[in-house]
């Protein structure tokens, strides 16, 4: 492996290190009042052009292509998260 990929893996490692921990607290809190949903958007937009260039370039299992199937993973997993836990909770605010 050379500099630049182990360089883009580490970026990616970096990057991905904190999803986990964001995914746990919109598990926990089921609530996502006050995130950022546009915010949310566009990391999975630049998730998913970085997969394109993985494709594109016919690098589909590097380091860095593996980390960035994972961080889209949990960041399309939290922003679906979260558009349902919004979702439940308007409609518990029409119940009231």
């Amino acid at each position: 492996m050379d500099a630049a990929k182990l360089c883009e893996a580490l970026m990616m490692l970096a990057f991905g290190a904190s999803w986990p921990m964001n995914l746990i607290k919109t598990i926990r809190m089921k609530n996502p009042i006050g995130k950022s949903f546009v915010f949310l958007w566009l990391i999975l937009l630049g998730y998913l052009a970085g997969l394109a260039s993985k494709i594109i370039m016919r690098e589909f299992f590097s380091p860095a292509a593996i980390l960035i199937y994972l961080n889209t993973l949990m960041v399309a997993t939290d922003l679906t998260l979260s558009l349902y836990y919004l979702m439940r909770v308007k409609r518990q605010e029409k119940q009231v």
